[in-house]
């Protein structure tokens, strides 16, 4: 087997804000296999300053040629790769890619064979106000019956406006409100905050204080008015006892899986399992990645038997994306022929 890599910047159509900062461009690499006449393609997407993996470019693309050079060990030996999720998931989706020796086919379900739509949510990225309005306004003319909004870069009482106008509008029947505050609120000031976001009828928050403070969390869960979801306080969690373990002491509604965040595929799956024994629900939702990542995480999803909409409606950022048998319409994400 003969594995190389390449990196890709892929540029952002629209400026993206998020609590960290706005994203203009995206960084990522492509892990290729051959094995006689077979080919596997995975890719190996970073956040800069939220992936555990990536210190820089230099130091994140010397790993991957290590891996590459070195490919029949760490086929054989992934587990040594925990530490760098991003790149177990390029390595297990180019596998898999492999296996199947079919352009963007990771797995062969009823996902991938275009008999199964995916519920999904629409994506509000931050930005002043009117900027926000005019996407919700936009997602739910898409035909999107969950909206997923960044809060906590811009006036709060400007975010609780935007919110109000939800409301206003569409009931919480209509439309379900998913919050992502990434971290942004201090722990003297979330609980009133909480209170306060909690009349527009919220499904759940994620991630409303910084990640690592396991106490905190654990007394915002349990005086919340709404449902918390955890996203950042699971990065870099790897062994199976601290995953119980966390999950015992916070005691989630919700945990969000980012297969390049949290452990590649098999890490996604060993959470799932700890939720799953928790009584603790669950989605996935991808990170940024081109269609090709995209692709993977989708059918991988797909090997579930979903109910609520995951975080899959990301394919569309890019001006120079990858191409896709990938459709978004109505709410849904889905394979065409």
């Amino acid at each position: 087997m003969e594995a190389t890599f390449e990196q890709k910047t892929f540029i952002f159509k629209t400026p993206s804000g998020t609590s960290r900062g706005v994203l203009t461009e995206k960084y990522t690499w492509f892990i290729s296999l051959k094995d006689k006449n077979r080919i596997g393609i995975g890719e190996c997407s970073i956040i800069p300053g939220l992936s555990p993996d990536f210190l820089d470019v230099n130091q994140y693309e010397s790993k991957i040629k290590e891996v590459c050079d070195n490919i029949q060990h760490f086929v054989e030996h992934q587990d040594e790769l925990s530490v760098f999720p991003s790149i177990l998931f390029g390595l297990e989706t180019a596998l898999l890619n492999l296996n199947h020796n079919q352009s963007l086919v990771y797995f062969n379900n009823d996902f991938t064979r275009g008999n199964l739509k995916i519920p999904i949510n629409g994506l509000v990225w931050m930005g002043d106000e009117s900027f926000m309005l005019s996407q919700i306004k936009s997602k739910i003319a898409e035909g999107f019956n969950c909206i997923k909004i960044k809060v906590g870069a811009i006036d709060f009482e400007k975010e609780c406006h935007i919110l109000a106008t939800i409301r206003k509008n569409y009931s919480e029947a209509e439309i379900e409100i998913r919050l992502d505050a990434n971290g942004a609120f201090l722990k003297d000031e979330v609980i009133a905050k909480l209170e306060v976001l909690a009349d527009y009828k919220i499904h759940s928050i994620e991630q409303p204080i910084k990640a690592g403070y396991w106490d905190d969390m654990e007394s915002v869960v349990k005086n919340s008015p709404i449902p918390i979801a955890l996203d950042e306080e699971l990065i870099g969690v790897n062994a199976i006892d601290e995953k119980i373990k966390l999950l015992n002491k916070i005691k989630p509604d919700y945990i969000i899986l980012k297969p390049s965040l949290h452990g590649g595929l098999t890490g996604t799956k060993e959470w799932i399992e700890c939720a799953k024994n928790l009584n603790i629900q669950w989605w996935i939702t991808s990170a940024l990645e081109s269609n090709v990542g995209l692709s993977a995480i989708s059918q991988f999803v797909s090997e579930f038997n979903v109910t609520i909409p995951q975080g899959l409606g990301t394919g569309s950022l890019y001006t120079n994306n990858t191409e896709s048998n990938l459709k978004v319409e109505n709410g849904y994400i889905f394979t065409v022929s």
